[in-house]
C-alpha cells in the first residue's frame, strides 16, 4: 500500500447503512447496577464507490434506526475527506431528537465508519492518518463480573496475568447496588491473592455506592493495593466523585457515559477524576474522543479508552496522555468473533497499525456474524 492520494475528484460518501447483531454472553454477567445475558453490536457501513468503511457501537437495536432515518441522509453526498464536517452536521441534525444516549451512539458508529473509510481510500492505517505518539498502547484486562463465582474469577484473572502477561486487571464490585459489601471486599482480597503483588488491581463499582459507603470501601481497597476506583458513585454526582477522590490515594476514574464534549469539561472542571474515561462508541466517535483527550491533556490528566478496544486503538496511539485501553471481556470476545484483524494483547500492550492494513484493520466476517443478525 502506497498511501498516495490519487489525483481526481474528491470521493463522495455514497451510502451509509446499519445492521444489528446480538451475541449471547458466554456466562451470566452483571456489575453493581445491571445484569445482562447478551450484547448488541450495531454495525455501520459507509461506502464510497467500491470502498467500504466500518464503524460500530454497542447499545440498543433502535440505534440502527437512528442511523438509517436520521443520519444517513445527512452524511450521504458529502466529501469523504471531511469527517469533522460530517460529524458536526450529524450533531446539528439531531437537535430535536436529543443528542445523548442511543442517538450519540449512532453518531459515534457513523463517525468511526467515516474515519475508516477515509483511511481505506488513502490506503493507510489509521495510525498513519492520525500520526502516533506511542506505538505500543497499554491495556488492562476487564471483567470480573459480580455473577462470577470464585473459580470463574480466578480463571479469568489467571488467563490475563499468567497466560497473556497483562499486568493490569479489573473486577466489578458494588454488587446489587452496594448491598453486598462484604462479598465485594472478599472478592477483592481473593483477586489480589490471585494476581500477586506485581500486578495492578482495579475495581469498578458502576455507580453502586453512596458517597460515605464508597469512602469507607476505599479504605479497604487501599489495604489490598487497589490503584483504580472506577465510578465509586454515579458519574452524574460530580461533587461525590470529587469528595471520594480527596479522601483516598486511589485514582478515581469516570467518564464512560459522556455523550458530549461539554460533559467531559464539566467533569474535569469539578475535579472529579484522576483519569478521564471516554468511549468513542458513545461520545461522538473518534472525532470527539480525540477532543476529549485534548481537554484532559490541557488539565494535566491522562485519558483511558472505555471498552471497544479495537475502535480506540489507533486514536489512543495518537495522543500523548493515553493511560490505557480497557480490554473488556465481552467486547473482545465479540470483536474477535465477528471481525478478522483482532490485535494481540500479549504482554499488556497492543500495536495498532503494525500489520499495515488500511483503516482500523478490521474485516467483518459476514458468514460468522449471520447467525447473530437481528436487524
Amino acid at each position: 500500500m502506497t498511501g498516495v492520494n490519487r489525483p481526481g475528484p474528491d470521493p463522495a460518501i455514497d451510502s451509509v447503512e446499519a445492521a444489528v447483531y446480538t451475541v449471547p454472553t458466554d456466562a451470566p454477567e452483571a456489575d453493581g447496577t445491571l445484569a445482562w445475558d447478551s450484547t448488541t453490536l450495531i454495525l455501520v457501513r459507509a461506502r464510497s464507490a467500491d470502498t467500504v468503511g466500518l464503524g460500530y457501537t454497542y447499545g440498543a437495536a433502535a440505534t440502527a434506526s437512528v442511523v438509517d432515518q436520521e443520519l444517513s441522509q445527512v452524511v450521504t453526498g458529502r466529501c469523504a475527506w471531511d469527517v469533522p464536517a460530517a460529524n458536526e452536521a450529524m450533531t446539528r441534525a439531531v437537535r430535536n431528537a436529543g443528542r445523548p444516549g442511543l442517538v450519540a451512539g449512532a453518531i459515534s458508529a457513523v463517525d468511526i465508519a467515516l474515519w475508516d473509510l477515509k483511511a481505506r481510500l488513502l490506503e493507510l492505517p489509521l495510525t498513519r492518518l492520525f500520526g502516533v505518539s506511542t506505538k505500543d498502547v497499554p491495556l488492562y484486562g476487564s471483567g470480573g463480573f459480580t455473577t462470577y463465582d470464585d473459580q470463574q474469577q480466578d480463571r479469568q484473572l489467571r488467563a490475563w496475568v499468567e497466560a497473556q502477561g497483562i499486568p493490569r486487571v479489573k473486577i466489578k464490585i458494588g454488587e446489587s447496588w452496594g448491598t453486598a459489601e462484604p462479598r465485594d471486599l472478599d472478592r477483592v482480597a481473593k483477586a489480589r491473592r490471585r494476581v500477586g503483588g506485581d500486578s495492578e488491581l482495579y475495581v469498578d463499582a458502576n455507580g453502586a455506592y453512596t458517597r460515605k459507603q464508597a469512602t469507607r470501601v476505599a479504605g479497604h481497597l487501599e489495604d489490598h493495593g487497589v490503584t483504580w476506583f472506577e465510578e465509586p458513585v454515579s458519574s452524574d454526582d460530580l461533587g461525590g466523585l470529587a469528595q471520594i477522590r480527596a479522601a483516598t490515594a486511589i485514582d478515581v476514574a469516570a467518564g464512560e457515559y459522556g455523550y458530549t464534549l461539554p460533559y467531559f469539561w464539566h467533569m474535569i472542571d469539578a475535579g472529579s477524576v484522576d483519569c478521564l474515561q471516554a468511549d468513542a462508541t458513545r461520545c461522538g466517535g473518534i472525532t470527539v474522543w480525540l477532543r476529549a483527550a485534548a481537554l484532559a491533556e490541557a488539565a494535566g490528566l491522562e485519558i483511558s479508552g472505555h471498552c471497544a478496544p479495537h475502535v480506540h486503538a489507533h486514536a489512543a496511539a495518537a495522543v500523548p496522555n493515553i493511560r490505557h485501553l480497557e480490554w473488556f471481556h465481552d467486547h473482545v470476545r465479540i470483536e474477535t468473533l465477528l471481525f478478522d484483524g483482532a490485535l494481540d494483547p500479549a504482554g499488556g500492550t497492543i500495536r495498532p497499525g503494525a500489520s499495515g492494513a488500511a483503516g482500523h484493520g478490521l474485516t467483518f466476517r459476514h458468514q460468522a456474524a449471520e447467525p447473530f443478525r437481528v436487524q
